[in-house]
């Protein structure tokens, strides 16, 4: 299984309208990625000095899945907007073993 977490940063300018639009626009693409096995989506509500403002957690059977979920048309629509409107971003990628 391979986990696929990304943190993001948003521009201040309708920050909290395109939190909201990203969110939706990615909590939409399981129904259309096939090998998007499960995906989460968090906004932060402390708004610490350290708090990225929207986490997304993905999982995938394997690596092969999350390169099928990177260049799918679907989840290019939401990264062109995620480069609009956020100013930084943060990955993790990982294979987790079965217990």
């Amino acid at each position: 299984m391979v986990v696929h977490i990304v943190m993001f940063r948003f521009k201040d300018e309708r920050k909290e309208e395109n939190i909201a639009r990203v969110k939706a626009m990615l909590e939409a693409l399981p129904e259309k990625i096939g090998p998007l096995r499960s995906m989460e989506v968090g906004v932060d509500f402390l708004h610490s000095e350290r708090s990225m403002d929207l986490v997304l957690t993905s999982v995938f059977d394997d690596r092969e899945g999350l390169e099928a979920y990177r260049v799918h048309p679907a989840h290019q629509e939401v990264v062109a907007l995620i480069k609009e409107v956020t100013i930084e971003s943060r990955v993790v990628d990982y294979e987790k073993g079965e217990d």
